[in-house]
């Protein structure tokens, strides 16, 4: 116990890098840990954590890009005298992003028929819309008007 290889000083705390302190350093020596097989001397409350992070990471970026795309869909049914090459870009940018993102990790799949987080996403598509547009906020429909099929369809643009 007593020598410096990131061995437990003590029971209960690990030796190193505290978590709180620098967590990249820590990541870095928990993951030689890991792979050295010194499971008792890993930071394993942290470590559960960061993993559990690393799910609500993915589910934030799948948001935000359903938000994107349902904000530029917004955008294209409410302001088509405006409508752009720029903005159907990012509809097709979004749309094959979410694709790559539902094959890469399909348990997002699910997210896509849970009513509140679609209408968490849908209020931050509302808001975003409304920032780009100038168009009020409660002129948007208060709920998607739209499938989450309907949305992520290739060929669907709302008119």
């Amino acid at each position: 116990m007593g020598d410096t290889d990131n061995s437990k000083e003590d029971g209960n705390q690990p030796m190193g890098t505290p978590y709180d302190k620098d967590v990249v350093a820590w990541a870095i020596e928990q993951a030689a840990l890991l792979r050295a097989g010194k499971l008792a001397s890993i930071d394993i409350e942290h470590i559960a954590e960061e993993i559990e992070d690393v799910g609500k990471s993915e589910q934030r970026e799948f948001a935000s890009r359903m938000s994107v795309l349902l904000a530029h869909l917004l955008k294209w049914k409410f302001q088509a005298l405006h409508r752009s090459n720029s903005w159907s870009n990012t509809i097709r940018t979004q749309r094959a992003a979410i694709e790559r993102r539902l094959r890469k990790t399909p348990s997002l799949k699910p997210m896509l028929n849970d009513d509140d987080w679609i209408a968490d996403m849908w209020g931050d598509a509302r808001e975003a819309a409304s920032h780009e547009t100038h168009i009020s906020f409660s002129d948007f429909p208060e709920v998607c008007p739209w499938t989450m099929a309907q949305a992520l369809d290739s060929n669907f643009l709302p008119e």
